[in-house]
């Protein structure tokens, strides 16, 4: 992966980018474990801004709500650390931001369990709202905190990569 201030971009960053561009769609991004490192892989891209909008970090549970739109039943019935959670991120996000595609990630980077999680389980959200479209991959990592985030900021993007090509319509003409 590209180190934030590297010369280089992330080459998922960038198709990414050219994807959102292609359809000429936006995205947000709600971001738990990653600390905003999937904002800042996108924003490292020149012209990001054509497409990226902008997202969260709900590190705090209670921000997950108050940002990021997961409903306190979710939180309370599920935890921080969920599907669900996952999915109601994704889709909160791209609302509260006005974006076609909603990216978000929750998760346990460690270096102790939470919540019954293990270290490296990680739900990645993708939304899709207008199209009422969503999907949640669950993500098994190993390595230390750092690894765990970074290959999940990389994940997160490689997965809205591929649904914005499978699943995004085609622009019209």
């Amino acid at each position: 992966m590209t180190q934030v201030g590297d010369a280089t971009p992330e080459p998922t960053a960038v198709a990414v980018l050219a994807e959102l561009a292609r359809s000429s769609a936006t995205l947000a991004t709600a971001e738990s474990l990653t600390g905003g490192m999937i904002g800042a892989l996108l924003t490292a891209v020149p012209g990001a801004s054509a497409s990226y909008l902008g997202g969260v970090i709900s590190y705090a549970t209670r921000l997950k709500e108050t940002l990021a739109g997961v409903s306190a039943a979710t939180l309370t019935e599920l935890g921080p650390v969920a599907r669900g959670t996952a999915e109601e991120m994704a889709t909160g996000v791209a609302r509260r931001c006005s974006a076609d595609w909603g990216l978000a990630v929750t998760g346990v980077a460690g270096p102790e369990p939470q919540d019954g999680h293990p270290v490296g389980q990680v739900f990645v959200g993708l939304a899709y709202p207008a199209h009422a479209w969503s999907s949640v991959h669950e993500l098994r990592l190993r390595g230390d905190r750092d690894a765990i985030r970074r290959h999940t900021a990389v994940a997160a993007l490689s997965l809205l990569s591929e649904a914005l090509r499978n699943v995004a319509p085609a622009p019209e003409r």
